[in-house]
């Protein structure tokens, strides 16, 4: 194999961690101006600590020689320090080895008062990715045998290790590629460490408010006063060194002067201040900062760098950091009792959890809500989300009994990866629902499809569909029945029904001959049940019960026109007596014109969810029943592949430059996964292509489509962001408009889809395995008739320069 030549300062490894203790970290390449911080590291070890990094008889080395230490090529040579504070805590790194360029020898060193904290088990899932990207697939290490602590790091990280013989010293070799174990193990190390980190910012202790003011309607002022009177149960501590009560809370010149040492801190200063603050913070022990403060990456390039170097310092000084430019976080769970926010508007306690990207968004959020009386568990505005991001929350949420639902604000992504894998082992437990700008965003789309999350366009239709969830079940199909007693705002429903991916099927006939003599003589009991305006509460009561009772409708949506019938109280109370009755199946209501009548189908935990006008219950119902399709459908896998040669691609890529690779070179890349180019004549269909082009939020995304106007007149393309399970090349190749002609149901013999769906994996699989591959198209593909595969008629891809420049974690 050959190696790339020298590579500069890979910035892409600098990435905040959590160890398994919840403490958080920096972790980033060394660097030629470490050697003196080098130096004071190994001055702290234990001659204990040192003998097993030695192997032997401790001999401490020349500061000269240390110092060497901090200068390396980043490609051959690699270390990776995690921080604490300004002092480095641990370090890890890697020598390839000459002779086997594919092979390195690994040590690790952990400071002695951080060893048993899990900073040995972050540094080797670092080290092993930044090596997989440079080439290197086995980590070689030598270790004592009485060093349990390290065996015990390499024996639990879920790769595949080989140990021996056993004596004096134990000989590891680890297979850096990611088993399916080592995933696993280091998502469940990766939860727990982020819930144990998150827990201060969360359900703190004591709080104080760092630039509290005395003057009502001031934000300083608004945070002390709502955790006051939201009955925040710790100590609340105003920090303003020119007041003494703030209020009504005693106030203290300086956060160095609190009587205690506060788990959470938020920042209400001007923004120049924010990073001596902050260090205060730090000084003292405070564990997660909430910076409320703005003037940082909304005011341009400068502004963006400030918050980053502030996010920084947070994570080596062990603190979690929320912000800035946001408004704060709220728990209302009984153990927490936190508003911690400048909102007017609090929530009311409920089993909603929010996270939100903007700031003065957030305001209106908790306002609107209130009004809708949807209850939240907990909401978060994370600001420009520099540290505490998105999919942490969700992890928290995860396991948090008082959340059922989840509502997302993102407009970006820190780690979209993570959020889908986050995401997808959430989502069928807990629905996720998320609003993202985006509306053309094909990846952000595919991400979300992937992962189970509801997405929505507009943040009325999120909260449209929370207000479902968070009070009925999803249905278990897609069969709605329709009553009202006017027959306009029924048309409109049946009309948004079928928009939404919902049907109006005609009731049974038990269920029409139950009705027929209960109505009035004019009532239709087709589907819609047109009760008609001279309906009664006990019509609606009647008619509920049969629809629901009825085998063939999964969901209920109840119109009413008050300015039509009387005592709409009435009509309320029936409705959710019948839903009481039935609580497997949603019912959902629109009661038109009818101010303030929403109030009356609330009844203890008993909720049906009423909308203005009917087209938004049955967009809400079209979300809640695709979500449940996805739901019950059994999980995908990324299945192991036979026939693929993955040491033969990757001969080939280290042979090749950057840039396209002749065509057969193409062919052969392709092949050592198992798809053949070839010619050949078009199949009964039409043909197709697959192509992947590397995203720079997202990573590589497939796209699929049929060739010629499906694609480019009527934009009928699917995407998926690798790596793809069988369950996500089956949906996407099904995905399409078009799909009719490849399953047969236009009426040809239809063409060979489990192949299309192995060549999906196939290529998936390729660009995962190697992420020099920077681009990748086949087209045109044949699609063949069934049982006689696929046939790739031409190929062309194209590499990056990937391992110099130090590749992705």
């Amino acid at each position: 194999m050959t190696t790339p030549p020298y590579a500069s300062y890979p910035e892409d490894l600098e990435r905040p961690g959590l160890v398994r203790t919840g403490r958080s970290t920096f972790v980033r390449p060394i660097r030629p101006e470490d050697a003196d911080r080098l130096v004071a590291f190994v001055g702290t070890l234990s001659r204990a600590t040192l003998a097993y990094r030695s192997l032997g008889p401790v001999v401490r080395a020349r500061d000269d020689v240390i110092r060497r230490g901090a200068h390396v090529d980043y490609l051959n040579e690699l270390a990776l320090v995690a921080l604490a504070g300004d002092e480095i805590a641990g370090l890890v790194r890697y020598v390839r080895d000459p002779q086997e360029p594919e092979h390195a020898e690994v040590t690790f060193t952990i400071r002695d008062d951080h060893q048993s904290e899990g900073f040995g088990r972050l540094l080797l899932e670092h080290i092993a990715a930044a090596a997989r990207a440079r080439g290197i697939r086995v980590l070689e290490a030598d270790v004592l045998a009485d060093n349990a602590r390290m065996i015990n790091v390499f024996l639990g990280s879920g790769y595949r290790t080989q140990a021996g013989p056993p004596g004096q010293i134990i000989h590891f070799e680890i297979a850096v590629d990611p088993q399916a174990q080592a995933v696993a193990r280091a998502e469940r190390r990766e939860q727990t460490a982020v819930r144990r980190s998150l827990k201060p910012l969360l359900e703190p202790r004591a709080v104080a408010v760092i630039g509290a003011n005395r003057d009502p309607l001031t934000i300083g002022h608004e945070i002390v006063a709502n955790l006051l009177r939201g009955g925040f149960a710790g100590s609340v501590f105003p920090v303003n060194p020119r007041a003494e009560r703030i209020a009504g809370a005693r106030a203290y010149a300086s956060v160095r002067d609190l009587p205690e040492a506060p788990d959470l801190a938020l920042v209400a200063v001007r923004a120049e201040a924010v990073p001596g603050v902050v260090r205060e913070c730090a000084e003292v022990g405070v564990k997660a900062v909430v910076v409320v403060s703005t003037g940082f990456g909304e005011t341009g390039v400068e502004g963006r760098a400030g918050e980053l170097e502030l996010a920084r310092f947070a994570r080596a000084s062990g603190m979690r950091l929320v912000g800035p430019n946001c408004m704060g976080v709220v728990n209302t769970t009984p153990a927490a009792r936190l508003a911690a926010t400048f909102s007017p508007a609090l929530p009311t306690p409920g089993r909603v959890a929010m996270s939100s990207q903007s700031g003065p968004l957030g305001l209106a959020v908790l306002d609107y809500a209130r009004r809708l009386r949807l209850g939240f568990s907990g909401f978060v505005s994370v600001g420009h989300a520099v540290d505490v991001s998105t999919d942490e929350l969700l992890q928290w949420w995860e396991d948090d009994p008082g959340t059922s639902v989840i509502l997302l604000h993102v407009e970006t992504f820190g780690d979209p990866r993570r959020f889908a894998r986050v995401a997808r082992r959430i989502a069928p437990r807990k629905p996720i629902v998320a609003v993202h700008p985006g509306h053309a965003d094909s990846a952000v789309s595919s991400l979300f499809a992937q992962s189970g999350v509801i997405r929505t366009r507009s943040l009325q239709e999120l909260f449209d569909v929370a207000l479902l969830l968070a009070h009925q079940p999803p249905p278990p199909g897609n069969r709605v029945a329709v009553i009202t007693n006017a027959g306009g705002p029924a048309a409109l429903a049946v009309g948004a029904c079928a928009a939404s991916g919902l049907c109006v099927p005609a009731l049974g006939k038990r269920t029409r001959e139950t009705l027929r003599p209960a109505l009035a003589p004019r009532a239709d009991v087709s589907n819609p049940i047109d009760l008609t305006p001279t309906a009664t509460a006990a019509h609606y009561r009647q008619a509920l019960d049969a629809a629901l009772a009825d085998d063939g409708i999964d969901a209920a949506v109840v119109l009413f026109m008050p300015p039509l019938a009387d005592k709409p109280d009435e009509v309320a109370s029936a409705i959710l007596d019948a839903a009481a009755a039935r609580p497997d199946k949603p019912v959902l209501a629109s009661f038109l014109g009818g101010a303030g009548v929403a109030d009356l189908l609330h009844r203890g935990d008993l909720v049906v969810p009423t909308y203005t006008f009917p087209e938004a219950a049955a967009t809400s119902l079209g979300h809640a029943a695709a979500y449940q399709t996805w739901r019950s459908t059994p999980a995908g896998v990324v299945p192991d592949l036979a026939g693929v040669d993955a040491e033969r691609a990757r001969t080939l890529i280290a042979s090749r430059a950057p840039g396209p690779v002749p065509a057969a070179v193409a062919a052969e890349l392709l092949a050592s996964y198992g798809i053949a180019v070839r010619g050949g004549e078009p199949g009964p269909g039409p043909d197709a292509f697959l192509t992947v082009r590397a995203d720079p939020v997202f990573g590589p995304v497939v796209a699929f489509g049929l060739t010629g106007d499906y694609a480019d007149l009527m934009a009928d393309v699917a995407h998926r962001v690798t790596p793809l399970s069988d369950r996500d090349a089956r949906e996407m190749v099904r995905s399409l408009r078009a799909a009719p002609l490849l399953d047969g149901r236009t009426g040809g013999p239809g063409v060979d889809l489990a192949a299309l769906e192995e060549t999906v994996l196939r290529i998936s699989a390729m660009v995962e395995d190697h992420p020099e591959i920077e681009a990748l198209e086949l087209r045109p593909v044949r699609l063949l008739p069934p049982g006689d595969g696929v046939a790739v008629a031409d190929a062309t891809i194209r590499l990056t320069d990937n391992t110099a420049a130090g590749g992705s974690p």
